[in-house]
Parts: C-alpha cells; structure tokens; sequence
C-alpha cells in the first residue's frame, strides 16, 4: 500500500474533484457540521436533471389529483439546466403545464420586460416559449411599473400568491453574498415582496450580462425571505467552485442576517442540491477525517498534511505525533506509526512536483518527474479559451516550453469578440479611418462601413444590445492581433498560431450556444493535424456556464473521439487555472518555478493585450488586473509551497495532470 500511494509515476489521478465516485458523497456519509440536507451530484447537469424530475413528478401529481401546481421560479445560470430538462421533457415526453401557476422570485428595476437582460425575456427564452402553459399562468415582477406604483404593485403580488394557497415548489440559486432571491445580506426573516438595493457584488456578477458594470440596475423587486418561506417545499441549487464559500456559510454555520440562505434552516422542508465543485468547502468533502473514517489513499493523505501544516503554520518536517492525534489524524498514524514516516513521503512527494523542465527534462530519470524524458523535443499544443487564457495562466511555462526548444502550438477556442469595450473598438476604427485618408487608397466601401460601425457603437447601439457582424468581426480581428503580439513576444511561430473561432461563442451575446458537432470537429481536425505530445488546456471550471467549462467540454468530447489512435498512446494533458482561481496545493502535480526575470516577461506578454486592461468589459468582481491578479497568485502559489518547508521561489505555476 505505502509504495502505491506515494509513488508519483505515471499512474496520475484525474483532477480530484471530477473523478470521486458519487457515492463517496451520498447520504451514508457523516454531516454533523450540516444544518440541512444536501445530496451532492457528480456535475451540475446530473443535479439540474434531477431537480427538473422531481418538479415533473410534483405536476403529474398535482394533475392526477385534479389540482393546481404552483411553482416559484428562479433566474440566471443556475437553473438553465433545470428548465432545458423541462422544456425537453414536454416535447419528449409530453409532459404538460397546462395545471401549472408559476411566479418568478424577481426581476431588475428599471428594466424593460422585453429587455434582453430582463428576466421576463430570460424566461421566455429559456422556459415558456417552449411548453403549454396558459400565458395567464406566468407571474414574473414588472420592472416596468412606475416606482410610485411599487408599493401597492409588491402587495398585490404577495397577495396573489397567497390566493393560490401559497407556493408548493420553490427553487432557488443562492448568490455569492448569500442572497436567495434578491434578498441581500440585511434582510430580515419576515421580508415579504419589495423594491430592494442590489449589493456591490451582486452587480458586479451580473456585469457580464450588461456589458459593464455601469450598465447594470442598482435594485431589484424580489419575494422576500417569508415570501419563499410560504413555500412548502425549497430547492435550493449550487453549481461550482465559485459558489462553495457561501454554500459552506449557509449549511454549517448559524443562521444569519449576513447570510440570507442560512435563513433556510429554519424551513421545515429544504434541501441543496450541490455539484462536486460547489461543494468542495464542505467538511464531509474537504476535511472528511473530521466527520468519520477515511480510505486513506495518496491524495487523501497529502491533502491532510497540507491541511494540518496550514491549521498549525507549521513545516511538514516539523508535524509532530501530538499534531496528528490532536487535530483528528491519529487513524493516519496508525498506518505509518509516527508522524516522521507520514511526514517525509508527503514532503518527497511535493517535492517531486517542482521541475523546471515542464516538457519533461532530456536524458535524466524521470520516475519521480511528473513529465517524460522522452521524446526530447515535444510537440506542444496550448488550448486557450480566450486570446490572453495562455499568458495569463501559464506564461511563464509557455516561454520555458519555447526556450527548451519544443514545437509550441498555441490554440484560441474563440474570438473573445464581446470582451472588446466599444471605447476601444472606436478608438481603433479612428486610427483605420485616419489612416485610409492619409494615404488616399480610394476605399470608399471600407469608408462606408467604419462610418456605419462608428455610428452604430457611437449613437444606436443599447445597453447590452448585440453587436452586428461587422463589430463582431471588428473586435475579433483586435484580439486577433493581440494574441499575436504575444505569442511574437514568448517566442511562437506564426505558423504554429491556431485561430479555431468555435461557432458556440458566437451569438453576439453573454449567453453562448451549447458545444456542438462542428466546435467538437474542429477540435479533432487540430488534434489530428498537430499529433501533439503534450496537451494544455484550461481547467477553471467554477462557472459550469462559462466560456473556460463549454470550452473544455469541447476539448473532452474531442479526446474522445481520437482516443484510440496511436499518437494519444503518448500525449500527457495538463489542465492549468487562469485569472479566476488557483489550484489547491493538495491537487499540484506538477509545478513550475518562475524567476523574477520570466516573471516580468509574462508582465509583458499579457500587456500586449491592450483592450483587457483597465476597460475590459468582463474584469469580474476583482479590481485587480489580469497581469496582476496573475502574479499575485503565482507568487501566492509559491509562498504555499514554501511555508510547507520546501524550496523558495519568486512564483510558480501549478497545472493537474488529466487522463483520458
């Protein structure tokens, strides 16, 4: 047993949280620290296919008995799933909404119901349109109603609802400060419906839809927190990484005012309906030695190491016996009889994560390198969902690739075309029209279309409104010519810079289309072309509705179809983390040291992307820019490993190693 866990070979686990066994996490497993119940699923499908089947199973019911089914419904990404389950099964399965009452938790105020950022159009788009329930049958709050009105109009609504005998199914997301509903931190147990302030974070989640943060409304009208107490029954979903912080506040700890979901404890039906990832803070998930016996494996092992040296800010070497049996590990010691034995496997263990020679290191042994020696020289393939995913995430590590004298290839899933503020888009087209004057070219027809882009980004377009085709294009080739800059600057081929352009990403808007055949072709065809014997690709997947998740779903769907051909036989994939998060210590499988030197040569590479500096439009509640958040994290990501009692380093980069 002692040897298989510590030997860091080539047997590499997939990233940790995707590949646990559902069962690991059911029900039999122990959750003192829980306030309510919560089923976790494998992904966020699995358990938005699991909530749409039990509101399915509540209408037939409902029907059967002749009765009225009254749901509340939410918006946003969270319950997307849930209503593309719904919508398939009335087309499917003919399950019909004709006895369903719906009412929706809250809508943007100001806000134009026809609006593509309202949630009276989100719900059409996604839900209603596409079932038979009665037009009459829909409540969604009127962001239209003039504010003298939105007093009586907020009682006339909780009235309604309470006509209906009260709501028998509500289903919730729950937002990063807590919020069910729009219900933010202050707001009390027996709020009912009202016209509330948006907090400063909440805006600025919901900046992505806006196309700013300036553009988005600074209130909101939403049931109250006794308005979905009524219900009779609460679903409340959380899906990702981003989401685990506040799923952990709300289900372990007391109940508060600061948290409005931890309210929930109090309701006598509820459960949270969690994905691995949303999850993750959980004590059963993270800490399950705390809350009962543990298969202790390698990565079990290692992660309480890690834990107990950060709880005791101690170096590995220095854990004690005392340690271990005072912070709940006297089992791990039992297996190995002292703290000394644990301890210097866990430490070799990291330690054979740093290697300098990412693309594996030539004539040397490489049984404790987390890369192969050979072939020498590596064909490199760089997945980067957006034009700066590279440089940001892995800059440093992609110079090193570069400069060790492997064949790099750098691919761009997409044109990242709606991350172009308009200010810079006009900005260029005056340098383009002040350029074609000066030296009289005659393009009268390129004359005629930077006037009609200037005037539709200038005077027609609307807040959030999509862009044409031609802006589209426009902003494309912006970032087209950005990525190049820094591709010129790490030292890759033009020849060897791959613009996919996946068809998914383009709609103009936030909301993508879902992967399809032709993304996942493309995909192969590159693959395919390049034979690669290192893949790189973004594992950043807090956001099951974001770009980084869709493009990864992409990239598996792609591996599996070439799975079988020889050139796989010899291709290791790493997935790295971007601008948005970090891999844990525990999870590293390989890391890569950054000198101060190769430091600032990322600085550098991620400046050439000019239009995601200080105006980029989707720069997320972090007011940090990209090339600093990258750096503070690099360099996080080394102190990490330092303060374990490992060697010291200006950064480091951290990828997971993902078998197919």
């Amino acid at each position: 047993m002692e040897n298989q866990i510590f030997q860091f070979g080539r047997e590499l686990n997939e990233v940790q949280l995707y590949y646990q066994p559902v069962d690991e996490f059911d029900k039999t497993v122990k959750t003192r620290y829980e306030k309510m119940s919560a089923d976790i699923f494998r992904n966020a499908g699995a358990g938005a296919n699991w909530v749409a089947g039990e509101i399915a199973n509540l209408i037939k019911r409902k029907a059967a008995a002749g009765e009225q089914c009254i749901l509340g419904l939410a918006t946003g990404a969270t319950p997307i799933g849930v209503y593309t389950e719904l919508v398939r099964m009335h087309k499917e399965e003919a399950l019909s909404f004709k006895n369903v009452i719906t009412f929706n938790l809250d809508e943007y105020y100001p806000m134009l119901n026809g609006s593509a950022q309202s949630y009276n159009f989100y719900m059409d788009d996604v839900l209603f349109n596409h079932i038979d329930i009665p037009r009459d049958q829909v409540h969604v709050p009127n962001g239209e109603i003039d504010k003298e009105g939105i007093f009586n109009y907020c009682k006339q609504y909780e009235a309604l609802i309470d006509s209906f005998g009260g709501i028998d199914l509500q289903i919730l997301g729950i937002g990063r400060t807590g919020h069910i509903g729009f219900n933010e931190p202050g707001s009390q147990l027996d709020s009912q419906t009202r016209l509330i302030m948006l907090d400063a974070l909440t805006r600025r989640d919901a900046a992505k839809d806006f196309n700013g943060l300036t553009k988005v409304p600074k209130a909101a009208i939403t049931m109250g927190v006794g308005t979905i107490f009524k219900a009779k029954r609460v679903l409340l979903m959380a899906w990702g990484e981003g989401k685990a912080s506040i799923v952990k506040k709300a289900l372990e700890e007391s109940q508060c005012d600061a948290v409005p979901a931890s309210y929930l404890q109090r309701h006598r039906d509820v459960k949270f309906v969690l994905d691995v990832p949303a999850a993750s803070e959980l004590t059963r998930v993270k800490n399950p030695w705390l809350v009962g016996n543990v298969e202790w494996n390698r990565y079990w092992i290692r992660k309480a190491v890690v834990w107990l040296c950060n709880k005791l800010e101690k170096p590995i070497l220095k854990l004690t016996n005392r340690d271990y049996n005072d912070n709940g590990l006297s089992e791990l010691l039992a297996w190995y009889g002292s703290a000394y034995e644990v301890n210097i496997k866990v430490f070799n263990d990291l330690q054979h994560t740093i290697t300098g020679w990412p693309g594996g290191k030539p004539d040397a042994d490489d049984t404790y390198r987390p890369e192969r020696a050979l072939p020498a020289n590596k064909k490199v393939l760089v997945f980067s969902p957006h034009p700066d995913d590279d440089v940001i995430s892995m800059g440093g590590t992609l110079k090193r690739l570069v400069d060790q004298k492997h064949e790099v290839h750098v691919a761009y899933q997409t044109s990242g075309n709606i991350a172009v503020a308009d200010d810079e888009a006009v900005r260029y087209l005056s340098f383009v029209k002040s350029f074609t004057r000066s030296h009289d070219t005659n393009e009268g027809n390129l004359q005629d279309v930077i006037e009609d882009i200037r005037k539709f980004l200038l005077e027609n377009k609307k807040p959030g409104g999509i862009d044409t085709p031609d802006v589209r294009r426009m902003k494309s080739l912006i970032r087209r010519g950005e990525a190049k800059a820094a591709c010129r600057y790490v030292g890759i081929r033009s020849k060897n810079i791959h613009f996919l352009d996946l068809p998914f990403y383009e709609t103009g808007m936030v909301k993508k289309n879902p992967i399809g055949e032709r993304d996942v072709q493309i995909i192969v065809n590159l693959l395919r072309k390049v034979k690669p014997n290192q893949i790189f690709a973004a594992g950043d997947w807090s956001d099951p509705h974001g770009t980084h998740r869709v493009c990864w779903e992409g990239i598996y769907q792609a591996l599996q179809i070439v799975k079988d051909e020889d050139w796989l036989d010899d291709c290791y994939i790493w997935l790295y983390r971007g601008a948005w998060q970090e891999w844990d210590l525990d999870e590293i499988q390989m890391a890569v040291p950054i000198s101060p030197e190769e430091l600032q040569n990322k600085r550098n590479a991620i400046l050439r992307h000019q239009t995601q500096m200080e105006s980029a439009p989707f720069m997320g509640d972090d007011s940090r820019l990209f090339w600093q958040r990258s750096e503070d994290r690099n360099r996080t990501t080394a102190n990490l490993f330092n303060k374990l009692g490992l060697s010291e380093y200006e950064a480091i980069e951290a990828f997971v190693r993902y078998n197919v």
